[in-house]
């Protein structure tokens, strides 16, 4: 995973190259490159607090497991979360550290500490350090750099987030410093440990994770982009969007339009958990095509019929953007 740089397969590769590579031979990969960087998460981070709501209960079948709770946060958050994310929810820019797999010896694999300078970009809530890793294969004639960081394309190594119990409110400039610790343990991996401190206060968390017992959070998506990193407004540009389509369409003097006419992804709906209907998929159909029935400008919402009982509902009621001969009128679109 993202911390292939940290792990301890690096060590085996660097006794197997003191035991058998040939003097002026070729190493690879030569070079790892691990960094470091701050990121902010609410979601990820109330997920993972919210798993120990179960041991808040105090009559489980007349068990009381609030004891418990404490405990089963603290076990999550030794668990370093394995995903991929928007690079735009990283607030500073990276701390590196190299691994020279032709010089490096062994020992120095055993305990890895990387110091943290941070400068921040901008206000929020530090939720705890992502990495991931670059690797160099230099050979006689070229170098190759493969590269697993959020914005190149996915790997199956993903990437790496280690929270911390308590976040860190930072202003934008302010400098956070502190360090990441990998100390090698029984189980051919790491433990990693996290302290960091906001200059200027008294803000300090710290974290010890067990790399060895990851959560896979692995959802096949493609990550969100964060809160507030549009900088114009969406629905105004979508609805610009549905206004130009208009202008085109038959009964109004233009082109003919379809679904592609808008690039909006369609929803994938499995029945097993109503999706969220954002705006772009609040429009299901709009233009009338001159007598010849409603053409669908956007991918329709599912049947009632395809719908679960539960949410039936959701998917019945009329649209009112439907236009006939490029009149408006009420009701569902068929």
């Amino acid at each position: 995973h993202g911390l292939y740089a940290g792990q301890r397969t690096n060590a085996g590769d660097v006794h197997s190259r003191s035991q058998w590579l040939k003097p002026n031979g070729k190493m690879f990969p030569t070079q790892g490159v691990l960094y470091v960087v701050p990121f902010t998460d609410d979601a990820l981070y109330i997920e993972q607090y919210s798993k120990a709501y179960f041991w808040s209960q105090q009559s489980f079948h007349g068990v009381d497991l609030s004891s418990l709770r404490q405990a089963a946060i603290a076990e999550y958050f030794r668990q370093p979360v394995v995903d991929t994310f928007d690079h735009r929810i990283l607030i500073a820019k990276p701390t590196k550290h190299v691994v020279n797999f032709i010089e490096d010896s062994e020992s120095t694999l055993q305990d890895v500490t990387i110091p943290l300078n941070f400068t921040v970009f901008s206000a929020g809530s530090i939720h705890g350090l992502a990495f991931w890793f670059d690797v160099a294969f230099m050979g006689s004639t070229s170098t190759v750099w493969l590269s697993t960081g959020p914005n190149e394309p996915l790997t199956h190594w993903y990437q790496v987030r280690c929270l911390i119990p308590t976040p860190l409110f930072v202003a934008a400039g302010q400098t956070v410093r502190g360090h990441v610790q990998l100390t090698a343990n029984r189980k051919q991996s790491y433990s990693v440990n996290i302290e960091l401190s906001v200059d200027g206060t008294t803000s300090r968390a710290t974290n010890t994770l067990d790399l060895k017992n990851p959560f896979f959070r692995y959802t096949g998506q493609p990550p969100q982009a964060p809160p507030g990193s549009h900088s114009t407004s969406p629905t105004e540009i979508f609805w610009n969007t549905v206004s130009t389509a208009l202008a085109h369409s038959p009964g109004v003097g233009g082109a003919a339009v379809g679904p592609a006419s808008i690039p909006v992804e369609p929803i994938a709906y499995t029945g097993a958990v109503p999706p969220t209907r954002s705006l772009n998929h609040s429009v299901s159909h709009i233009i009338g095509g001159g007598g010849g029935g409603a053409v669908p400008l956007l991918p329709a919402m599912p049947s009632a019929a395809d719908a679960t009982a539960a949410d039936a509902s959701v998917y019945s009621q009329p649209s009112p953007f439907v236009f006939n001969g490029g009149a408006a009128a009420g009701g569902a679109a068929g």
